[in-house]
């Protein structure tokens, strides 16, 4: 059972950007998830192990440079949590007593 799986990643609107580790290249594309669940399937990991054999650098390919391995980056939704947070705090009153 992966970790994480791309389901878990869409419910928490992560974003998903797989990047090239050639240093002439250094290439950053954002994944549709959604896309990626429709083709691998909701149970599919979406963790490095689990994506890194599915991409390669077709710029590096059209260049002609060597395979490099892959990596990938995940940003949280920083706008919902923080959305979620200032809907729980409490304001305080001033009222007179």
């Amino acid at each position: 059972m992966p970790q994480k799986t791309l389901a878990e990643t869409l419910a928490a609107r992560e974003t998903l950007h797989v990047n090239c580790s050639h240093p002439m290249c250094c290439k950053s594309t954002k994944l549709d998830v959604q896309a990626l669940i429709d083709r691998l399937g909701a149970d599919h990991g979406s963790m490095h192990q689990d994506l890194v054999g599915l991409f390669g650098c077709s710029d590096c390919k059209a260049a002609g440079r060597d395979r490099r391995p892959v990596f990938f980056t995940f940003v949280p939704d920083y706008q919902g949590q923080d959305e979620a947070r200032t809907r729980r705090v409490a304001k305080p009153t001033f009222e007179r007593g």
